[in-house]
């Protein structure tokens, strides 16, 4: 298969933080945060895949920052990686403050998508061809996160809770 340019499976996704997306202290619900990270992060795999995609992991979701109420949460996702029927895809998150203009990173996350046909079963996907030095980046430590990601799903497999 040829490989296709990350850029080709960048998403954005922009939405207004309003009152009932928000706890006690009038800042976004974590779990709304990740509703949205698992949806952009599909719709990017499914771009570079061009067929069904199943979340097969969420190997890690750091909160940097609150979003608050009024503000603009911003998505921004791409394919970084991708071993024959498996794809990684990085989500970053930020805050805008619409009056102001000023934005904040609140969360980075990356997953794993597998692409699977009409009945279901693994479908191979195309390799990623990094064109910008943050896809470049991406790409070059995506074995490594891969690696820990199948001894993770091997350990809990049998049962074991490992540390990363």
């Amino acid at each position: 298969m040829e490989p296709r340019p990350a850029r080709l499976s960048r998403t954005y996704m922009t939405d207004l933080v309003l009152p009932p997306d928000t706890n006690q202290f009038g800042t976004i619900f974590g779990g709304k945060v990740m509703a949205y990270i698992d949806k952009i992060a599909a719709i990017s795999a499914m771009r570079h895949a061009r067929q069904r995609v199943v979340t097969a992991s969420s190997d890690s979701l750091d909160f940097l920052a609150p979003i608050r109420v009024g503000q603009a949460i911003h998505l921004e996702a791409f394919v970084t990686y991708a071993h024959k029927t498996s794809m990684e895809v990085f989500v970053k998150v930020l805050a805008e403050n619409l009056l102001t203009g000023e934005t904040v990173i609140t969360a980075r996350s990356y997953l794993t998508f597998v692409a699977i046909d009409e009945e279901g079963r693994p479908v191979e996907v195309p390799p990623v061809l990094p064109e910008t030095e943050e896809e470049k980046a991406h790409y070059e430590s995506a074995p490594r996160r891969r690696e820990q990601r199948l001894a993770r799903r091997q350990a809990a497999s049998q049962g074991e809770f490992p540390m990363p």
